[in-house]
């Protein structure tokens, strides 16, 4: 099933307002990860980060707020944890990611 909304090249949304934690489960699972509850929590985090600082968090001080370390996120998201959790929360492309 294909995402319904406008992404980029490499599956960012286009536009942010497009978002819902419906979104995010189906963008998820075309990337073959199965959404949990911890990972949603971690993605309206990130979100809410991002609202109020206007950048996307870098992963140390991400994680240090969330009480995880850095190696927990590569756990569950395996590579580029702030990668995923930005692309399946709406947020732009982290900086220092390529």
């Amino acid at each position: 099933m294909a995402v319904s909304v406008p992404v980029d090249g490499e599956g960012f949304l286009v536009n942010r307002d497009d978002w819902s934690e419906e979104l995010a489960a189906e963008l998820a699972r075309e990337d073959e990860f199965e959404m949990t509850s911890q990972v949603m929590d971690f993605i309206r985090e990130a979100r809410s980060m991002y609202d109020n600082d206007g950048v996307v968090p870098p992963i140390r001080i991400f994680a240090k707020k969330q009480g995880v370390s850095t190696k927990d996120l590569y756990g569950i998201f395996k590579k580029g944890p702030m990668k995923l959790i930005c692309k399946w929360g709406g947020l732009p492309k982290p900086t220092g990611c390529v």
